[in-house]
Formats: C-alpha cells, sequence, structure tokens
C-alpha cells in the first residue's frame, strides 16, 4: 500500500514562518549593535571585536538565565511585550554584580507551534531590554517542537556576556564590618516568587483583568507583569568610579540569600526591615510597584522570613560601598529616578545567621 508523503509542515514545523520570524526581527536586532559588533543574524555564530568595545586587558564574564513561570502569566494575559525585557534583565543584572559591563546577548525561544506575531512581540521585548542594557542582540534560536510544548505554551532562555578590565571585578577584597549596604529598589516582583504568586491568584480566584487591588490604575495581571528593572545604566558611574565594593541582584532566595554571596567569611549583616520600602519621592514607579508586597503578603498569609526569602521586598539590588560614598551614591541615583536606601551595615557574622534582621516590616 503506497502512502502519501509527508512533509516537515504536516510534523507540526513550519520551516516558512520561522524564516518569517527571523526577517521580522532582523531590524530589532540591527537597532541594538554597540561598538564591538562585527556579524548580523544569520550567520552559524556571533563575532564581538573586544578591543573595538574599548577594552585593553578584559575578563569575560557569562551568564544564563530565564523567566520561570512569569510567562505563564504573560499567556493567561495574552500579552508578550515585555516579557523579553525580564528576560535581558535577569541576565545582565547578574552581569553586574561581577563588575561587569554587558555586551552582548542570545536568546534561546522554544514553542510547540511558531506564531509570528507573538514571537516577534517577545524578541521586540529582549531588544527593548537589550538597549537598555547596552548590549548588543547579535543571535539567538527559535526551535518549534510540536508534541514537546502543549498548545500555546513557550519558554524562553537567555545567554550574556559582559568584560571587566582585569583587577576591577566584583565583590573586592575590601569589604569590612562597618561598610554600608544600600538597596536600590525593584519594580517589583520581577522574575521570581511567581509560582507563589500564581497559588495566591488561584486560591483567591482573583482576575487578571480586574483593578489591581494595590495599584487600582492597572489591571492586576499588568500590574503583576512589570518587568524587571535593568540597573546598568544607573550603576555605570559609581561602577568606573570605584564607589561599590560589591553588588548583590536580589532573586530567588531574597535579601536573606543573596547578600551572603558577595560578603567575605565571617561578615554579614544587620539590616533594618523599616527601610525596605522604595522613597516615594525619588522613585514614584517603584514605590507604587513596591505595594505588590503587603497585598501578596495579606492575601497568601505569608511568614515574614517566607516573605523574605520568596521575593525581592521592594528592593532589586543590594550595594555595599564606604560610609562615606553612601549619600553621594543615594543623591546620584535620586537624580536618575532611581530610589535607594540605607538598609543597614556589615558586621562581624554570628555564626551562620549571615543577614540579621531588625525592625518591622514598612506596611
Amino acid at each position: 500500500m503506497s502512502r502519501a508523503p509527508l512533509t516537515y509542515a504536516q510534523a507540526g514545523v513550519d520551516i516558512d514562518a520561522g524564516n518569517a520570524l527571523v526577517k521580522a526581527i532582523g531590524p530589532l536586532a540591527k537597532a541594538t549593535a554597540r561598538p564591538g559588533t562585527e556579524s548580523a543574524l544569520g550567520g552559524f555564530g556571533a563575532l564581538f571585536d573586544l578591543r573595538a568595545a574599548g577594552f585593553s586587558d578584559p575578563i569575560l564574564v557569562s551568564t544564563t538565565d530565564g523567566v520561570g513561570t512569569k510567562l505563564k502569566l504573560a499567556l493567561d494575559m495574552g500579552r508578550f511585550d515585555t516579557i523579553g525585557i525580564d528576560l535581558v534583565a535577569m541576565c545582565v543584572n547578574d552581569l553586574l554584580a561581577q563588575g561587569a559591563e554587558p555586551l552582548f546577548f542570545l536568546d534561546y525561544f522554544a514553542t510547540g507551534k511558531l506564531d509570528v506575531p507573538r514571537g516577534t512581540a517577545i524578541i521586540a521585548g529582549i531588544a527593548a531590554g537589550c538597549s537598555q542594557a547596552g548590549a548588543a542582540l547579535i543571535g539567538g534560536e527559535t526551535a518549534e517542537m510540536p508534541g514537546l510544548y502543549a498548545g500555546e505554551d513557550f519558554d524562553l532562555a537567555g545567554f550574556a556576556v559582559g568584560a571587566a578590565e582585569r583587577g576591577t571585578l566584583l565583590p573586592r577584597t575590601d569589604i569590612v564590618a562597618g561598610d554600608v549596604v544600600l538597596g536600590l529598589a525593584s519594580a517589583g516582583v520581577h522574575s521570581n516568587g511567581y509560582s507563589l504568586v500564581r497559588a495566591i491568584l488561584k486560591r483567591g480566584g482573583h482576575r487578571l483583568d480586574a483593578p489591581a487591588p494595590f495599584d487600582p490604575a492597572l489591571s492586576l495581571g499588568e500590574a503583576l507583569l512589570r518587568p524587571t528593572r535593568i540597573y546598568v545604566r544607573a550603576l555605570r558611574d559609581p561602577l568606573r568610579a570605584g564607589r561599590v565594593k560589591a553588588l548583590a541582584h536580589i532573586t530567588g532566595g531574597g535579601l536573606t540569600e543573596n547578600l551572603p554571596r558577595v560578603l567575605p567569611e565571617g561578615i554579614g549583616a544587620r539590616l533594618d526591615l523599616g527601610a525596605l520600602a522604595p522613597d516615594a519621592a525619588a522613585d514614584p514607579e517603584g514605590a507604587a510597584a513596591a505595594r505588590v508586597f503587603p497585598w501578596l503578603a495579606a492575601e497568601g498569609g505569608l511568614a515574614r522570613d517566607e516573605l523574605l526569602r520568596t521575593f525581592n521586598c521592594g528592593v532589586g539590588l543590594a550595594l555595599v560601598c564606604a560610609p562615606e560614598a553612601a549619600e553621594d551614591l543615594i543623591a546620584g541615583f535620586a537624580q536618575g529616578g532611581l530610589s535607594a536606601r540605607r538598609l543597614g551595615r556589615l558586621e562581624p557574622a554570628a555564626g551562620n545567621e549571615r543577614v540579621r534582621y531588625e525592625g518591622s516590616l514598612p506596611w
């Protein structure tokens, strides 16, 4: 018995759709070009010239990350224009924590069935994030895998490479007890803890299209999809001036687990919980976004320590500096519209307890 010939499209993979997506995103990637970019999309590899980027004796730093189950929220909302910013932010903020300048970015986009308009919106968000970070979008991979991803499900992964001149990487070796910890305001939940967020939404029967109880100007879904802040431009001058001793990107694990990662053995931090709330005068967006945390705590009945270990609680980056540098740094960030607060100070660690909290949460 003869059988009709099969095609790749009949198996669920549309090469023409993939080509259409590459054509659509070409101008988006080109707009992110920066000194050092040596190639366009479409080759088997991408080139980058470190000397043209201004480095003389660089150390390369690489990171990879994803967005987690925030992707499910984007699917439920049918909104895909900001999730790419989250992807870039999660990677380049990690580069910053090493003291590195982001240079270029690559993405991996996998789905069961390629939707070109949706894919274009996602890559447009990635390009927007790269522009914010000063990184070139120099390549990526789009994989259409029917049978592995159900329905409209998709996944994203990002890969970023940065560089720092030899001897300038963070954390520095001169971190001591008495140094100050500053908290740079987040834009809400960022991209960690969304499995708990979604469980809270499900248990409470909350509709994503209803006004956000903590920010009625936005729908609940819009408020929860606020993209992760990218801190590259805000940190560029302080890093070049050598005023930053350490940076911790506050992701999963919160301040409790991320700050100790950049502190030397025997040094811990004492932090004031009341300082977590962003300064509304300096940073209205950050202050408005932070109102999500008391709402989540109340709706989920979250214990204090669970809240602090799951969410950033209003602090996207923690910065360690010498005491005499703190006020100038705070003022400089405020000029750029970013709230930075004194969270506390470093002190000798008490056994295995690397972060000690005092005071009460600001809500």
